[in-house]
C-alpha cells in the first residue's frame, strides 16, 4: 500500500485557522473570529504541526510568536490562498465565457458578411478570449461541428438530422436575383419563373446553403436550373453578374455596396425574395464551452430571443 504524503493531510481548514491565529497572535482572538472554542484552535494548529513535523509557534511570556517553521507556512500559505483565490476568478471568468477560446465556424456568406459584426461585439464584451473562425461551405461546417473541430456554427442551412442539431434561427436572410443594369430584364416590372428559366444562372459550388435552396425553388416550379458558371464564392459571382455574364441569386446582406453604386440590380420575379434565416448551431446534449455559450446568447439577444 503507498504511503500517504504530508500532502494528503494537509488540510486547508487547518491552514486557514493557522492563518487567522498568525494575524491577532492569539489563540483565543482567532476562536473568537471564528465562531469556535479556543481548544479546537488549539487542535487544529496542532494537527498541522503533525503534518508539517515542526512546531509552528512558541510562548515569548504571555504572548506567542511564529517559529522559523511557522513564518515559512505563514508566507506560503498566502501564497497558497491567493492562488486558490485566483483558481476560482479564472473558474467564474471560464464559466461566464469572459476567457478561453472560441471556435466558430461559419458557411461562406455568414462568415464574410454577418459573423464579424458579432466577434466584433463579442471581443468588445470579452476581450480575453481567443477567437478562431472558419469560413467554409455548408458541408465543411456541419463537418466542423461533427468532428468537435468548432463549437458553434452560424449556416444558412440547417443540418438534415434535426435529432441531432440544436438549430435557433437568429437573423433574416433574403435572397435576391440579381443582374447587371444594362441587362434586359432589369427594365421589367415583373419576371416569370419560366421567363427567368431561360437565363444563364452563375452558382455556388454543390454544398452551398444558397445553390442548395435556388435548387429547390427551381425543381418546385417544375423548372431545370440553367447554369452557366459555378464559382466559389459570392464575390467571384457579384462580379462575373457586373460584368454581364449572367445572372445569379444571392443574399441582399452582400449586395448592398453594388446597389448603391448602381452596379448591380434586383430583378422583380415572382416568389423572390427567398425568405430564409442564418441559424446559430450547435451538437444536441453536448457540452458548450462558456465563450460559445456567451456568442450564442448575443447572437439570440440580436433577434430578442432568450434561452
Amino acid at each position: 500500500m503507498k504511503e500517504a504524503s504530508h500532502f494528503d493531510t494537509l488540510n486547508l481548514h487547518h491552514l486557514r485557522v493557522f492563518q487567522t491565529v498568525v494575524r491577532h497572535l492569539s489563540f483565543s482572538r482567532a476562536a473568537e473570529e471564528l465562531l469556535i472554542s479556543q481548544s479546537a484552535v488549539s487542535m487544529h494548529v496542532k494537527s498541522l504541526e503533525r503534518v508539517i513535523g515542526l512546531p509552528l509557534f512558541e510562548k515569548v511570556g504571555h504572548r506567542i510568536r511564529l517559529t522559523g517553521a511557522g513564518e515559512s507556512l505563514w508566507s506560503y500559505s498566502q501564497k497558497i490562498f491567493a492562488l486558490l483565490e485566483e483558481t476560482l476568478q479564472v473558474m467564474a471568468a471560464l464559466r461566464g465565457g469572459h476567457i478561453g477560446h472560441l471556435r466558430v465556424a461559419a458557411d461562406t456568406t455568414a462568415g464574410v458578411y454577418v459573423v464579424p459584426e458579432y466577434l466584433g461585439q463579442f471581443r468588445r464584451m470579452f476581450p480575453h478570449v481567443g477567437i478562431m473562425l472558419d469560413v467554409a461551405n455548408r458541408a465543411t461546417v456541419i463537418e466542423r461541428i461533427g468532428t468537435r473541430e468548432a463549437d458553434l456554427a452560424v449556416m444558412g442551412q440547417i443540418p438534415d438530422d434535426l435529432a441531432e442539431w440544436d438549430a435557433t434561427p437568429f437573423l433574416q436572410n433574403d435572397l435576391v436575383v440579381i443582374a447587371n443594369p444594362s441587362h434586359p430584364l432589369a427594365h421589367k416590372k415583373a419576371i416569370t419563373v419560366n421567363l427567368l428559366a431561360q437565363e444563364g444562372f452563375l452558382v455556388r459550388e454543390v454544398g452551398s446553403g444558397t445553390r442548395a435552396t435556388m435548387e429547390r425553388y427551381f425543381s418546385q416550379a417544375g423548372i431545370d436550373l440553367r447554369v452557366d458558371m459555378e464559382l466559389g464564392n459570392n464575390s467571384t459571382i457579384k462580379q462575373g453578374v457586373a460584368h454581364g455574364l449572367g445572372i445569379a441569386v444571392i443574399s441582399r446582406k452582400v449586395i448592398q455596396l453594388e446597389l448603391e453604386s448602381r452596379r448591380l440590380v434586383i430583378l422583380p420575379v415572382e416568389g423572390f425574395p427567398l425568405k430564409r434565416y442564418w441559424y446559430v448551431v450547435h451538437l444536441r446534449g453536448h457540452y458548450l464551452p462558456p465563450p460559445a455559450k456567451a456568442l450564442k446568447d448575443l447572437l439570440l439577444a440580436a433577434a430578442g430571443i432568450q434561452e
